[in-house]
């Protein structure tokens, strides 16, 4: 009560925060009138005059009122649009490395150019992060013209690029490009041999578009650079067969935590069928040297139970193809990880691509950290406002819309049952598009769109053919004539190429627009439809002049005139089909509708068995609802209602946000590690020569030889005289007289200590000196290097198998983040041990032959998904394909290395040793 009186007499603390703003932009607005006076070149060269004040000592900061007041006064010249007061406000939310939330509409992508701008005055860079390549492009060339005409740089990184062109576009003052590029970038920089092949340049400044989308639904995807594993299509399909004959009785499935787990009688029937299929070949399912096909068995299952295709993911050109649950969009070279893709890809009968290993890994979280300022800007930031605190320390602030919301947020209707609902959603669009109003309807899935579709279609309206060229003909020749067009678009991720144009002319008068989820989409829906895009596809082959211009003039009077008639229909009609379990998400799909002051009006409805309403306790409303009386079609509305699924999804929320977090604080030991052993990898690449690091290695295992031999305090007859010598064979590749020295009157074990270092120093000597000191440079530098990757990537795959265990130490009474802890600390140290010692054998043993080098070989590159609910890994992929493998030359000696031309790292040795290239002579090149 008395948080609601203060709240109403001293503001909100978003209110008062807006008002440190308001004598900033009175000084930006009394800038306008000077900087109209400007010719394009005063204003251009005001830029050099920014950099000269940063050089003297002013901070961006003290800069900020007249850059954002040059930006404001460029886009009028160069865009046509002037920032609004609020959208002013907005660009020193972000300067300051906080959220913006903005409502749809309001012109985020402009507001951004103010800060970005400001901060790339700076000269270190600034990363602009769009959620696809198609607005990466869009805004680069779009908002880039104003940064180009005041003097900066502009890049855009998109997929496909080379090395090259991306290190080109990081170079410029401002970089366009999605967050899976920018942080697969960042990998793969952490994976090169020197320096001058990396591309990235630093991490000063990033401003996130649809912040909620990246930072918080995209942040379980940690991106995984991954190599092949062996071929094992054989065994997924041959366990494929037998799930369908395992009964219900025999598995558990919980679709609120998406889990699934044998019972004991499904095992002791998946049991019998392995047996009988030949794959259990001793002992029972569960023993040690089964858990490979437990495995197989788990995500088998998995597949069949808990996947459901055309709504989690979709079968084309012969691939499974993801489908992303927040935007429906497909995940086009994206994978589910640990198997469980390749389990859909036999259940679908496709064919099976081979699993991969992790070889590099980070999470957005842990990626987005390393920024020394980060920004962001959505519609919806506020229900998850905490986390964002928690997490980034990024606040959110609340920006005012510049005009008045009219658009009216009706209550839900629930009905009893999906059928009554879907007939209920197609008599609204109806009555809604007969009058001219533009429908836009959300679902959660390919299937609902489909089954919506279906019902559409019965009542006799048509699917719109989106392979035409003039595919909206028919719904523009209603909207001409006043007529509903009978017509209606399916927009979900089977026609992601065409969506951005669809979306576009959503709000044509009569338009119905059936879309799976619009989180994200990056394009407006503009009352009358949107002009420019018209213009864009309807005379994209006229030539300029006269007919074009009038033809021009004709298509904006249209657009005008269709929006007056969809303005007096009501504005755009948002209908949900069901609540997602995120506000967030709802809040995206209503925000459509009432952009810039336009009327509208939105409206969600539920059933009973929606997975939602089903999932979290419907069975016993089902019951109260019938016990009430409540008749076929008829649905209850309440403002009540409302309030209990808010109250649901924000329990869900905190859930979801819970296990996030939980995520994060395992993640957050691995990235610990993670940054020594990248920040150790610039420092070796950084150095002209290792050699010091070299002998400081080699002494290492020189003393670690001694110690473990000779037990310090012990007597002559308790040495393992033998051992040591074995052992200094085998690790130093010397021959020592370590019999001899024992034998000496009153020798103690740091004389033999001393010995052997001198000895191995000598002997490493004589190598360098044999193979010149600048080859050895070069190879002590590529041999730790490759050593130290080859031992992380090993240490990663035990990290993740100790990740997916170490949950059973709490029924131990112990805490299993502690436990992880610990167990990661002797891990990471068991690491350097090895390094120490593998690098050191490797260069006693070192033979250079000189040849020309080899082609660079990056592995395929992935990006997993974490399942929310479990903590596994589940997702992954972003693939690029990989160099071809090397060929070998038709005459091949194993004793002459000069004959055995390019070698696959992944193919045996030609010299014979039965080892993979890459463990054999591969790893000295």
């Amino acid at each position: 009560m008395l948080g609601a009186i203060a709240k109403k007499i001293f503001g909100s603390a978003n209110d008062r925060r807006l008002k440190t703003y308001t004598a900033k932009v009175q000084a930006i607005n009394a800038l306008e009138p000077e900087l109209a006076a400007l010719s394009d070149d005063q204003l251009r060269a005001r830029t050099e005059e920014f950099r000269q004040q940063l050089a003297a000592g002013k901070t961006l900061d003290d800069l900020l009122v007249p850059a954002f007041a040059t930006v404001r006064e460029a886009a009028k010249r160069v865009l046509g649009q002037r920032h609004f007061d609020v959208q002013l406000i907005g660009g020193m939310v972000l300067h300051e490395g906080a959220i913006a939330e903005m409502r749809t509409g309001e012109g985020k992508t402009l507001v951004a150019t103010l800060p970005v701008y400001l901060n790339a005055l700076a000269g270190k860079g600034v990363h602009a992060v769009t959620v696809n390549d198609y607005l990466a492009s869009r805004d680069s060339s779009w908002m880039g013209r104003v940064y180009r005409f005041l003097g900066l740089t502009v890049g855009v990184i998109v997929h496909g690029l080379d090395d090259d062109e991306r290190r080109a576009a990081y170079a410029c003052d401002i970089t366009y490009g999605t967050n899976n590029e920018y942080g697969f970038d960042y990998l793969r920089d952490n994976m090169k041999y020197d320096l001058a092949q990396m591309v990235q340049r630093g991490h000063n400044f990033a401003i996130v578009d649809e912040v909620d989308s990246i930072l918080i639904d995209e942040a379980r995807t940690p991106l995984i650079i991954s190599g092949p594993l062996d071929d094992r299509s054989d065994l997924y399909n041959a366990i494929d067969v037998l799930i369908p004959k395992l009964k219900r009785e025999d598995y558990d499935l919980d679709e609120k935590q998406r889990a699934v787990s044998l019972t004991e009688s499904g095992n002791e029937h998946i049991e019998e069928l392995l047996e009988s299929a030949g794959l259990l070949k001793e002992g029972s399912l569960y023993d040690a040297a089964n858990a490979t096909l437990v495995h197989h068995v788990n995500q088998a299952l998995r597949a069949h139970t808990l996947f459901q295709r055309d709504k989690d993911y979709i079968v084309r050109n012969n691939e499974v193809v993801i489908i992303d649950e927040f935007t429906g969009r497909m995940m086009q070279g994206r994978r589910y990880s640990e198997g469980l893709h390749q389990a859909l890809e036999a259940k679908e009968h496709v064919q099976i691509q081979p699993e991969n290993q992790t070889l590099a890994s980070i999470t957005f979280q842990n990626y987005f950290r390393l920024y020394k300022k980060l920004a962001g800007m959505t519609g919806t930031a506020a229900t998850e406002a905490d986390e964002f605190l928690d997490i980034y320390n990024l606040a959110v602030v609340e920006i005012p819309t510049n005009l008045p919301v009219k658009r009216i947020d009706e209550d839900d209707e629930v009905y009893r049952t999906d059928a009554e609902k879907y007939k209920a959603i197609a008599r609204d669009i109806m009555e809604a598009a007969e009058k001219g109003q533009p429908v836009l309807v959300g679902t959660t899935s390919i299937e609902k769109s489909e089954m919506l579709a279906n019902f559409l279609s019965q009542t006799g309206y048509q699917h719109i053919d989106f392979n035409k060229s003039d595919a909206l003909k028919p719904v523009f020749e209603a909207a001409r004539s006043g007529k509903s067009s009978k017509h209606f678009a399916v927009l979900n991720a089977r026609f992601h190429e065409l969506e951005a144009f669809i979306v576009a002319q959503a709000g044509v008068p009569g338009a119905i627009t059936i879309a799976t989820n619009m989180a994200g989409r990056g394009t407006d829906i503009q009352l009358g439809g949107n002009a420019d895009m018209r213009l864009e596809q309807e005379l994209a082959d006229m030539p300029d002049g006269e007919e074009r211009a009038a033809r021009e003039a004709e298509i904006r009077a249209e657009v005008a005139k269709f929006k007056e008639r969809a303005l007096a229909a009501g504005g755009l009609y948002v209908i949900g089909t069901e609540r997602h379990e995120s506000r967030r998400i709802d809040n995206q799909l209503r925000g459509r509708s009432g952009r810039q002051g336009d009327p509208g009006r939105s409206k969600f409805f539920l059933s009973l068995e929606d997975d939602l309403m089903r999932i979290f306790g419907s069975g016993r409303m089902d019951t109260m609802l019938q016990r009430l009386g409540l008749k076929e079609d008829e649905a209850i509305v309440h403002s009540w209602i409302n309030k209990a699924i808010e109250k649901a999804q924000g329990k869900v929320e905190a859930r979801n946000f819970d296990m996030r977090k939980n995520i994060l604080k395992y993640d957050n030991v691995m990235n610990d590690q993670r940054k020594v052993v990248f920040e150790q990898r610039r420092d070796f690449m950084g150095q002209e020569s290792v050699r010091e690091t070299i002998d400081e290695m080699r002494h290492g295992v020189a003393e670690e030889l001694v110690s473990r031999h000779i037990p310090e305090n012990s007597y002559p007859e308790q040495w393992d005289v033998a051992g040591l010598a074995e052992a200094i064979a085998t690790d130093l590749n010397m021959s020592v007289p370590v019999e001899d020295w024992a034998k000496e009157e009153g020798i103690a074990d740091d004389e033999i200590r001393d010995r052997l270092r001198a000895a191995a120093d000598a002997a490493y000597a004589e190598r360098v000196e044999k193979n010149t000191p600048e080859v050895m440079n070069y190879v002590e530098k590529q041999v730790l290097l490759q050593t130290l990757d080859h031992l992380w990537r090993e240490h990663l795959g035990t990290l993740d198998h100790l990740r997916q265990v170490i949950g059973w130490r709490g029924y131990a009474q112990r805490d299993p983040l502690n436990e992880y802890k610990s167990e990661a600390f002797q891990l990471f140290d068991g690491l350097i041990g090895r390094l120490r010692e593998q690098v050191t054998t490797q260069l006693m043993r070192v033979e250079v032959m000189f040849s020309p080098p080899p082609e660079a070989e990056l592995p395929p590159m992935e990006a997993h998904h974490l399942n929310p609910f479990s903590g596994e890994e589940e997702m992954s992929g972003y693939g690029d394909t990989l160099v071809a493998p090397r060929s070998q030359t038709a005459a091949v000696d194993p004793a002459d290395p000069s004959t055995w031309g390019k070698v696959g790292r992944n193919d045996p040795c030609p010299c014979g040793s039965g080892k993979k290239f890459k463990h054999c002579h591969g790893r000295f090149i």
